[in-house]
């Protein structure tokens, strides 16, 4: 992978993990996901008029990820609403690209090299570590089954709209124009979903304004990055890099949500990030 492509995954990690931190930092957790889904949304209806129109097969992605991303923003303010950020975030950001790497030779043609799979091993090894109850200040109890369960299928979600979009930023002749298309399409059946199950939204979101104007940009920016960098390097590949994220997400959740992740969820963490990186260099 060229050097400025990975240079520029590792800054929409950063990005991405920014935003996540947001939303566990709110007290509303659904509230502040669609903030966040909102202020993408309105940076990629500031942008379109100024980019070419995707090509049309890239549309049917379009669509299909737009769908996959009201599962997807669902289950993020869920899991982070039954759990820590350090728990919850790993794992949807870890076992993505394992399953990413497992199905993109099948439906993609890309193979993984024998160091892929220490990449996925390292990642199942820190998963289950983070998964297993132990010591520290983790959920206990039918409150941990269910962050690591809404965890874990969140990241299926991701994993699919990861290979969908993969597919549509290669279609599409111009990956900067299609995520703004999804970003602006995905919003709207989201704000329609919540809007029935919270009163008051509309002032809900102005009075988090700045999750909208910073989530939203890190959200438009991150995901731009890593669409454009999928049309430069194996979707598997940039996909195991962007998790990265994961190490970010740790350390926002130490720093500024002050969790205590003990040292095995430290570890587990650093594992599965190992685990993206010898993805990256398989």
């Amino acid at each position: 992978m060229p050097f400025d492509v990975m240079l520029l995954v590792l800054v929409g990690a950063a990005l991405h993990a920014g935003w996540n931190a947001l939303v566990k930092a709110g007290g509303d957790k659904l509230v502040d996901t669609v903030a966040v889904a909102i202020g993408s949304a309105l940076v990629a209806a500031v942008a379109l008029p100024f980019l070419p129109l995707p090509a049309r097969a890239s549309w049917p992605c379009i669509a299909a990820s737009a769908a996959i991303h009201l599962g997807y923003f669902v289950l993020v303010a869920a899991a982070y609403q039954a759990g820590e950020m350090s728990l919850a975030y790993p794992l949807m950001r870890g076992v993505a690209p394992l399953v990413v790497a497992a199905t993109s030779g099948g439906l993609l043609g890309e193979e993984l090299r024998p160091g892929g799979w220490v990449g996925i091993g390292l990642i199942c090894g820190g998963v289950l570590a983070l998964a297993l109850p132990g010591h520290g200040p983790a959920p206990a109890g039918a409150r941990r089954v269910r962050a690591v369960a809404l965890a874990l299928a969140n990241a299926v979600v991701i994993a699919a709209y990861t290979l969908v979009d993969g597919l549509g930023a290669r279609l599409s002749g111009d990956p900067v124009a299609y995520t703004f298309w999804l970003l602006l399409l995905a919003a709207p059946p989201l704000v329609l979903a919540v809007r029935a199950r919270r009163g008051g939204l509309a002032v809900k979101l102005i009075r988090r304004w700045r999750v909208v104007v910073i989530g939203g940009c890190c959200t438009a920016a991150s995901y731009t990055l890593a669409l454009w960098a999928m049309t430069q390097a194996p979707i598997a590949a940039v996909a195991a890099l962007r998790e990265t994220s994961i190490l970010f997400g740790v350390a926002l959740a130490a720093i500024a949500l002050r969790e205590r992740p003990g040292w095995r969820r430290q570890a587990a963490a650093t594992a599965i990030a190992c685990g993206a990186a010898a993805l990256r260099l398989a």
